[in-house]
């Protein structure tokens, strides 16, 4: 009898160790809304919840495929996901209740930490060298509410061009590249990391150019909308760019809950940036992850537990 029960209490013990990862305190798994299986939020997701699932004690991730940014926002919002990652001009949108949230400011979530860069890259025809000479000419901004297009409008405005000077094209990033093969457009903007596929193929084939946003326009750009932040493209990332190219970008950043505590939120945090070259070694854009620059980004409130990581390591007082 004596050895049942202490095979019974074995038992228990065991269950507390591997169920409950020790009896103080359940394991956390946490829901992640990501983007569609082929893009870079659900692979680099993938990844980062690995790292910090190996790094932060009694953590677990549930990685969801999701319709990315503005969808990702209303999921953490109503409770149906506890991280996710967005570009942060749209959870500033959300924040202010402005552009793809006209009218409706969302609450629930904070700032965690920003990743990497959404780079705002404006192709042309070689013939064409700066965003000015898009006047009168065939434009693609991408899809209709897009935050694609909010930006293609803001850089417009900044160097005061307006809707009636161009022709307007609403169309993807894989379309507009097609288009401007078949003669069809003179230009597209995209809004995603570089260098990007489709504008890669495009190069291969066609003459192109990339528009730079200098820096007199980018500080107009930055003051009016803070989630701007400048970026070079680095020469030869397309065939036949050969110089660096200055352009702004948005930045993919984790938002979490504000109902997740500030102890998990500053582990995760921390996790982050420490482990940032085991992030890179299994995904490219971990090579960005940089402290400084995620908090230059950051658009909307800190959550506590994030701001206490970079209170500590001296980049906010």
């Amino acid at each position: 009898m004596k050895k049942r029960i202490a095979a019974i209490v074995l038992v228990i013990l065991v269950m507390c160790t591997f169920v409950l990862t020790g009896c103080d305190g359940k394991k956390t798994t946490l829901k992640m809304a990501t983007g569609g299986t082929t893009g870079t939020y659900y692979a680099f997701g993938g990844t980062v919840s690995k790292v910090l699932s190996e790094k932060v004690e009694n953590l677990s991730f549930d990685v969801q495929s999701t319709g990315a940014s503005k969808a990702n926002i209303y999921l953490v919002a109503d409770g149906e996901a506890d991280i996710a990652i967005v570009q942060n001009d749209v959870m500033y949108y959300a924040a202010n209740g402005i552009d793809l949230f006209q009218g409706e400011k969302v609450e629930g979530f904070s700032a965690m930490a920003g990743c990497y860069a959404e780079v705002v890259q404006i192709v042309s025809k070689s013939d064409i060298s700066s965003i000015e000479q898009l006047k009168g000419k065939r434009v693609s901004v991408g899809d209709v509410g897009s935050g694609c297009e909010f930006n293609a409008w803001q850089i417009f405005d900044a160097y005061g061009v307006t809707k009636a000077d161009i022709e307007v094209h609403n169309l993807s990033f894989a379309d507009s590249a097609t288009a401007l093969k078949d003669d069809k457009i003179d230009a597209f903007f995209c809004v995603a990391g570089a260098p990007t596929t489709a504008i890669v193929e495009l190069a291969t084939s066609n003459s192109i150019n990339l528009l730079e946003v200098d820096d007199e326009h980018a500080a107009i750009l930055m003051e009016k909308y803070p989630f701007y932040t400048q970026f070079s493209v680095p020469a030869n990332s397309y065939k036949g760019v050969d110089r660096d190219v200055k352009t702004v970008a948005v930045v993919a950043t984790y938002i979490v809950s504000d109902k997740l505590s500030e102890d998990l939120v500053y582990n995760m945090t921390k996790a982050l940036f420490e482990n940032a070259q085991e992030i890179a070694a299994a995904h490219p854009k971990g090579k960005e992850l940089d402290p400084a620059y995620s908090v230059a980004s950051i658009s909307v409130d800190l959550h506590p537990g994030a701001a206490k990581y970079y209170k500590e390591i001296g980049l906010l007082q």
